[in-house]
Protein backbone atom coordinates (compact mmCIF):
# COMPACT_ATOMS: atom_id res chain seq x y z
CA UNK A 1 0.00 0.00 0.00
CA UNK A 2 1.80 3.58 -0.89
CA UNK A 3 1.35 5.68 1.91
CA UNK A 4 3.07 7.94 0.35
CA UNK A 5 1.83 9.38 -2.48
CA UNK A 6 -2.11 11.12 -2.10
CA UNK A 7 -4.52 9.29 -4.33
CA UNK A 8 -6.59 10.93 -6.96
CA UNK A 9 -10.13 11.81 -6.73
CA UNK A 10 -12.33 8.98 -9.16
CA UNK A 11 -14.01 9.78 -12.20
CA UNK A 12 -17.45 9.77 -10.82
CA UNK A 13 -16.84 12.58 -8.40
CA UNK A 14 -18.38 15.25 -8.82
CA UNK A 15 -18.13 18.22 -6.55
CA UNK A 16 -21.23 19.98 -7.53
CA UNK A 17 -23.04 17.36 -6.35
CA UNK A 18 -22.26 18.32 -2.96
CA UNK A 19 -24.90 21.53 -3.07
CA UNK A 20 -27.17 18.72 -4.62
CA UNK A 21 -29.91 17.85 -2.06
CA UNK A 22 -31.32 15.41 -4.76
CA UNK A 23 -28.11 13.06 -5.53
CA UNK A 24 -28.61 9.94 -5.31
CA UNK A 25 -24.90 7.46 -5.47
CA UNK A 26 -25.33 4.43 -7.55
CA UNK A 27 -24.38 1.54 -4.59
CA UNK A 28 -24.32 -1.05 -7.61
CA UNK A 29 -21.63 1.34 -10.08
CA UNK A 30 -19.73 1.98 -7.05
CA UNK A 31 -19.45 -1.80 -6.21
CA UNK A 32 -18.31 -2.09 -10.50
CA UNK A 33 -15.60 0.67 -9.92
CA UNK A 34 -14.16 -0.48 -6.98
CA UNK A 35 -12.19 -3.60 -7.45
CA UNK A 36 -10.02 -1.78 -10.98
CA UNK A 37 -9.60 1.13 -8.70
CA UNK A 38 -7.79 -1.16 -6.08
CA UNK A 39 -5.43 -3.22 -8.61
CA UNK A 40 -4.94 -0.05 -9.82
CA UNK A 41 -3.39 1.93 -6.35
CA UNK A 42 -2.31 -1.08 -4.93
CA UNK A 43 -4.95 -0.81 -2.32
CA UNK A 44 -5.17 -3.62 0.52
CA UNK A 45 -8.07 -4.55 2.56
CA UNK A 46 -8.46 -2.65 5.68
CA UNK A 47 -7.97 -5.76 7.93
CA UNK A 48 -4.26 -5.85 7.01
CA UNK A 49 -3.57 -2.05 8.04
CA UNK A 50 -1.14 -2.29 10.85
CA UNK A 51 -2.26 0.98 12.20
CA UNK A 52 -6.02 2.04 12.62
CA UNK A 53 -7.21 5.10 11.40
CA UNK A 54 -10.85 5.35 12.50
CA UNK A 55 -12.59 8.25 10.56
CA UNK A 56 -15.71 10.21 12.73
CA UNK A 57 -18.18 11.67 10.92
CA UNK A 58 -20.55 13.48 13.06
CA UNK A 59 -24.38 14.60 12.04
CA UNK A 60 -23.49 14.91 8.15
CA UNK A 61 -27.22 14.43 7.66
CA UNK A 62 -29.18 16.36 4.80
CA UNK A 63 -31.04 18.35 7.78
CA UNK A 64 -27.66 20.22 8.82
CA UNK A 65 -25.61 20.17 5.47
CA UNK A 66 -28.17 22.00 2.75
CA UNK A 67 -30.27 25.45 2.40
CA UNK A 68 -33.22 22.92 2.27
CA UNK A 69 -32.62 21.60 5.06
CA UNK A 70 -34.34 22.36 8.61
CA UNK A 71 -31.26 23.30 10.31
CA UNK A 72 -28.71 24.49 7.71
CA UNK A 73 -25.18 24.83 9.15
CA UNK A 74 -24.25 27.55 6.81
CA UNK A 75 -21.64 29.10 9.47
CA UNK A 76 -20.63 33.34 8.59
CA UNK A 77 -20.04 32.33 4.82
CA UNK A 78 -23.33 31.21 4.28
CA UNK A 79 -22.02 27.93 2.32
CA UNK A 80 -20.37 26.60 5.42
CA UNK A 81 -22.06 22.84 5.37
CA UNK A 82 -21.66 22.74 1.82
CA UNK A 83 -18.20 23.16 1.03
CA UNK A 84 -17.37 20.93 4.44
CA UNK A 85 -19.33 18.00 2.68
CA UNK A 86 -17.01 18.64 -0.78
CA UNK A 87 -13.64 18.30 1.89
CA UNK A 88 -14.74 15.22 3.82
CA UNK A 89 -15.51 13.46 0.88
CA UNK A 90 -12.20 14.58 -0.80
CA UNK A 91 -10.24 13.37 2.26
CA UNK A 92 -12.00 10.17 1.98
CA UNK A 93 -11.04 9.65 -1.27
CA UNK A 94 -7.61 10.74 -0.95
CA UNK A 95 -6.82 9.25 1.59
CA UNK A 96 -8.64 5.66 1.13
CA UNK A 97 -5.94 3.36 1.05
CA UNK A 98 -5.16 4.86 5.19
CA UNK A 99 -8.41 4.96 6.39
CA UNK A 100 -9.21 1.62 8.07
CA UNK A 101 -12.79 2.51 9.12
CA UNK A 102 -15.47 5.49 8.83
CA UNK A 103 -18.36 6.00 11.40
CA UNK A 104 -21.16 8.20 11.22
CA UNK A 105 -23.47 9.06 13.97
CA UNK A 106 -26.77 9.87 12.72
CA UNK A 107 -29.06 12.48 14.84
CA UNK A 108 -32.50 10.82 15.31
CA UNK A 109 -35.44 12.57 16.45
CA UNK A 110 -39.13 12.31 17.34
CA UNK A 111 -41.89 14.99 17.17
CA UNK A 112 -41.91 14.97 21.18
CA UNK A 113 -39.24 15.97 22.85
CA UNK A 114 -37.99 17.88 25.13
CA UNK A 115 -35.87 20.40 22.76
CA UNK A 116 -38.85 20.86 20.22
CA UNK A 117 -41.26 23.04 20.19
CA UNK A 118 -44.56 20.60 20.66
CA UNK A 119 -43.01 19.28 23.99
CA UNK A 120 -43.97 23.08 25.34
CA UNK A 121 -46.89 25.68 25.75
CA UNK A 122 -46.15 29.87 26.39
CA UNK A 123 -49.21 31.42 29.18
CA UNK A 124 -51.41 31.92 26.19
CA UNK A 125 -51.45 27.92 25.53
CA UNK A 126 -49.79 28.38 21.99
CA UNK A 127 -46.81 26.07 20.92
CA UNK A 128 -43.06 28.63 20.69
CA UNK A 129 -41.40 29.44 18.45
CA UNK A 130 -38.01 27.85 18.18
CA UNK A 131 -34.77 29.53 18.64
CA UNK A 132 -34.97 30.09 22.16
CA UNK A 133 -33.70 29.05 25.25
CA UNK A 134 -35.33 27.84 27.98
CA UNK A 135 -34.71 28.26 31.85
CA UNK A 136 -35.82 26.87 35.34
CA UNK A 137 -36.92 30.60 35.76
CA UNK A 138 -39.08 30.46 32.71
CA UNK A 139 -41.17 27.26 34.04
CA UNK A 140 -41.10 28.39 37.87
CA UNK A 141 -42.85 31.89 36.41
CA UNK A 142 -45.41 29.78 34.10
CA UNK A 143 -43.86 31.84 30.92
CA UNK A 144 -43.77 28.03 29.82
CA UNK A 145 -44.84 24.82 30.63
CA UNK A 146 -44.59 21.04 29.25
CA UNK A 147 -47.79 20.07 27.13
CA UNK A 148 -49.99 17.68 28.77
CA UNK A 149 -49.80 15.82 25.37
CA UNK A 150 -45.96 14.46 26.35
CA UNK A 151 -47.60 13.86 29.81
CA UNK A 152 -50.10 11.46 28.34
CA UNK A 153 -47.19 10.02 26.06
CA UNK A 154 -44.45 9.16 28.14
CA UNK A 155 -45.90 9.54 32.16
CA UNK A 156 -49.20 7.94 32.44
CA UNK A 157 -50.54 11.47 32.61
CA UNK A 158 -48.20 12.23 35.84
CA UNK A 159 -48.10 16.09 35.04
CA UNK A 160 -46.61 16.86 38.00
CA UNK A 161 -43.80 14.23 37.85
CA UNK A 162 -43.17 15.75 34.20
CA UNK A 163 -42.78 19.67 35.83
CA UNK A 164 -41.13 18.76 38.18
CA UNK A 165 -38.27 16.83 35.77
CA UNK A 166 -38.02 19.69 33.60
CA UNK A 167 -36.98 22.26 36.02
CA UNK A 168 -34.54 19.68 37.63
CA UNK A 169 -33.35 19.20 33.50
CA UNK A 170 -32.92 23.13 32.72
CA UNK A 171 -31.02 23.19 36.92
CA UNK A 172 -29.06 20.49 35.74
CA UNK A 173 -28.14 21.89 32.25
CA UNK A 174 -27.25 25.13 34.00
CA UNK A 175 -25.45 23.42 36.74
CA UNK A 176 -22.72 22.04 34.37
CA UNK A 177 -22.79 25.45 32.30
CA UNK A 178 -22.32 23.75 28.81
CA UNK A 179 -25.56 24.17 27.66
CA UNK A 180 -29.12 25.85 28.60
CA UNK A 181 -31.93 24.17 27.08
CA UNK A 182 -32.74 25.47 23.38
CA UNK A 183 -35.75 24.89 21.53
CA UNK A 184 -34.95 23.95 17.88
CA UNK A 185 -36.63 23.43 14.84
CA UNK A 186 -37.95 19.90 13.73
CA UNK A 187 -34.51 18.46 12.25
CA UNK A 188 -33.62 15.08 11.47
CA UNK A 189 -36.55 13.12 12.22
CA UNK A 190 -36.89 9.47 11.25
CA UNK A 191 -38.23 8.68 8.52
CA UNK A 192 -37.68 11.79 6.71
CA UNK A 193 -35.78 12.91 3.94
CA UNK A 194 -33.42 15.24 6.44
CA UNK A 195 -32.54 12.45 8.19
CA UNK A 196 -30.33 10.63 5.91
CA UNK A 197 -26.52 11.43 5.12
CA UNK A 198 -25.34 13.67 2.92
CA UNK A 199 -25.19 11.83 -0.59
CA UNK A 200 -21.66 12.47 -1.08
CA UNK A 201 -20.31 11.54 1.93
CA UNK A 202 -22.58 8.59 1.62
CA UNK A 203 -21.12 7.86 -1.82
CA UNK A 204 -17.35 8.27 -0.22
CA UNK A 205 -18.14 5.78 2.20
CA UNK A 206 -19.54 3.33 0.34
CA UNK A 207 -16.88 3.17 -2.36
CA UNK A 208 -14.07 3.30 0.61
CA UNK A 209 -16.39 0.64 2.27
CA UNK A 210 -15.98 -1.50 -1.22
CA UNK A 211 -12.57 -0.89 -1.92
CA UNK A 212 -11.27 -1.77 1.35
CA UNK A 213 -13.67 -4.28 2.93
CA UNK A 214 -14.64 -1.97 5.89
CA UNK A 215 -18.34 -2.30 7.19
CA UNK A 216 -20.13 0.87 7.04
CA UNK A 217 -20.75 1.64 10.69
CA UNK A 218 -23.74 4.38 12.07
CA UNK A 219 -24.07 5.51 15.61
CA UNK A 220 -27.47 6.47 16.22
CA UNK A 221 -28.12 9.28 19.00
CA UNK A 222 -31.14 11.68 20.01
CA UNK A 223 -34.11 9.40 20.76
CA UNK A 224 -34.77 10.18 24.38
CA UNK A 225 -37.88 12.39 25.25
CA UNK A 226 -36.26 13.84 28.18
CA UNK A 227 -32.75 14.77 27.31
CA UNK A 228 -30.92 16.47 24.35
CA UNK A 229 -27.84 14.38 22.85
CA UNK A 230 -25.69 16.53 21.19
CA UNK A 231 -22.40 14.06 22.07
CA UNK A 232 -22.71 10.72 20.93
CA UNK A 233 -20.88 9.28 23.64
CA UNK A 234 -23.54 10.84 26.07
CA UNK A 235 -27.09 12.71 26.74
CA UNK A 236 -26.68 15.55 28.65
CA UNK A 237 -28.56 14.64 31.48
CA UNK A 238 -28.52 11.13 32.81
CA UNK A 239 -30.63 10.48 35.89
CA UNK A 240 -34.01 12.42 36.92
CA UNK A 241 -34.64 14.24 39.96
CA UNK A 242 -36.17 10.78 41.70
CA UNK A 243 -33.24 8.58 39.99
CA UNK A 244 -34.60 7.06 37.36
CA UNK A 245 -32.81 6.26 34.53
CA UNK A 246 -32.73 8.87 31.21
CA UNK A 247 -30.43 7.61 28.82
CA UNK A 248 -27.03 5.82 29.08
CA UNK A 249 -23.59 6.29 27.84
CA UNK A 250 -22.66 5.05 24.79
CA UNK A 251 -19.75 2.96 26.46
CA UNK A 252 -18.84 0.37 23.54
CA UNK A 253 -18.33 3.14 21.37
CA UNK A 254 -16.25 5.31 23.30
CA UNK A 255 -13.83 2.49 23.77
CA UNK A 256 -13.37 1.37 20.17
CA UNK A 257 -12.13 5.04 19.92
CA UNK A 258 -9.95 5.09 22.56
CA UNK A 259 -8.72 2.02 21.42
CA UNK A 260 -7.95 3.07 17.79
CA UNK A 261 -4.26 4.17 16.43
CA UNK A 262 -5.73 7.44 15.46
CA UNK A 263 -9.20 8.99 14.99
CA UNK A 264 -10.00 11.82 12.81
CA UNK A 265 -13.02 13.99 13.40
CA UNK A 266 -15.03 15.92 11.23
CA UNK A 267 -18.82 16.74 10.69
CA UNK A 268 -21.68 19.27 11.62
CA UNK A 269 -21.63 21.26 14.19
CA UNK A 270 -18.49 22.21 15.11
CA UNK A 271 -20.15 24.46 18.47
CA UNK A 272 -22.46 21.91 19.31
CA UNK A 273 -22.69 18.43 18.12
CA UNK A 274 -18.58 18.11 17.08
CA UNK A 275 -17.97 20.10 20.39
CA UNK A 276 -19.71 17.78 22.51
CA UNK A 277 -18.69 15.02 21.27
CA UNK A 278 -15.10 16.00 21.97
CA UNK A 279 -15.45 17.28 24.62
CA UNK A 280 -16.70 14.00 26.40
CA UNK A 281 -14.28 12.15 24.52
CA UNK A 282 -11.67 14.37 25.87
CA UNK A 283 -13.16 13.84 29.59
CA UNK A 284 -12.53 9.87 29.45
CA UNK A 285 -8.65 10.57 27.80
CA UNK A 286 -7.96 12.47 30.94
CA UNK A 287 -9.69 10.05 33.01
CA UNK A 288 -8.12 7.45 31.12
CA UNK A 289 -4.52 8.21 29.78
CA UNK A 290 -4.26 11.87 28.53
CA UNK A 291 -1.37 11.09 26.29
CA UNK A 292 -4.06 10.02 24.32
CA UNK A 293 -4.80 13.01 23.09
CA UNK A 294 -2.51 12.98 20.31
CA UNK A 295 -4.57 10.38 18.69
CA UNK A 296 -7.06 12.90 18.21
CA UNK A 297 -6.93 15.14 14.82
CA UNK A 298 -9.61 17.58 14.65
CA UNK A 299 -10.82 18.66 10.46
CA UNK A 300 -11.18 22.15 11.77
CA UNK A 301 -12.08 23.11 7.84
CA UNK A 302 -14.48 20.38 7.53
CA UNK A 303 -16.70 21.63 10.28
CA UNK A 304 -18.90 24.90 10.88
CA UNK A 305 -20.86 26.44 13.73
CA UNK A 306 -24.36 27.22 14.24
CA UNK A 307 -25.53 30.88 12.88
CA UNK A 308 -29.46 31.97 13.01
CA UNK A 309 -29.65 34.88 10.34
CA UNK A 310 -31.57 37.82 11.67
CA UNK A 311 -33.23 38.52 8.26
CA UNK A 312 -30.86 41.69 7.82
CA UNK A 313 -27.66 40.84 7.07
CA UNK A 314 -26.54 39.86 10.90
CA UNK A 315 -27.39 37.38 12.86
CA UNK A 316 -29.83 36.68 15.76
CA UNK A 317 -27.18 34.07 17.33
CA UNK A 318 -23.56 33.32 16.16
CA UNK A 319 -22.07 30.52 17.80
CA UNK A 320 -19.19 30.78 15.93
CA UNK A 321 -16.92 32.19 19.09
CA UNK A 322 -17.66 28.97 21.26
CA UNK A 323 -16.35 26.33 18.51
CA UNK A 324 -13.29 28.26 18.40
CA UNK A 325 -12.81 28.68 21.84
CA UNK A 326 -13.20 25.10 22.04
CA UNK A 327 -10.78 24.41 19.27
CA UNK A 328 -8.18 26.24 21.12
CA UNK A 329 -9.19 24.25 24.39
CA UNK A 330 -9.07 20.83 22.55
CA UNK A 331 -5.79 22.12 21.32
CA UNK A 332 -4.46 22.94 25.24
CA UNK A 333 -5.23 19.31 25.57
CA UNK A 334 -2.78 17.92 23.11
CA UNK A 335 -5.59 17.36 20.25
CA UNK A 336 -4.32 18.17 17.04
CA UNK A 337 -6.15 20.98 15.10
CA UNK A 338 -5.29 19.68 10.85
CA UNK A 339 -6.72 20.88 7.78
CA UNK A 340 -7.50 18.30 5.91
CA UNK A 341 -6.61 20.03 2.68
CA UNK A 342 -2.70 19.30 3.63
CA UNK A 343 -1.27 16.53 3.20
CA UNK A 344 -1.98 13.42 5.75
CA UNK A 345 1.67 13.25 6.51
CA UNK A 346 1.89 16.51 7.39
CA UNK A 347 0.08 16.26 10.85
CA UNK A 348 -0.39 12.57 10.89
CA UNK A 349 2.50 9.61 11.16
CA UNK A 350 0.47 7.25 8.63
CA UNK A 351 2.80 3.68 8.21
Amino acid sequence: MNHTKTLPLPLFYDSNNAASWSYRPDPALLLQAAPDWSRQHGITGSARDGRRLHLLLIDVQKDFCFPEGSLYVAGRSGRGAIEDSDRIARFIYRNLDRIAEITTTLDTHFAYQIFSPTFWLTKDGRHPAPFRFVTSDDIRSGELRPDPHVAALYTGGNYTWLLDYVIHYCKQLEKAGKYQLYLWPYHCLLGSDGHALVPVIHEARLFHSFVRGSQTLSEVKGGSPFTENYSVLSPEVLVTHDGRSVAQKNTEFLRKLLDSDAVVIAGQAASHCVKSSIDDLLDQIVAHDPKLAGRIYIMTDCMSAVTVPDGNGGFAADFTTDAQKAFDRFANAGMNLVKSTDPIESWMTVN
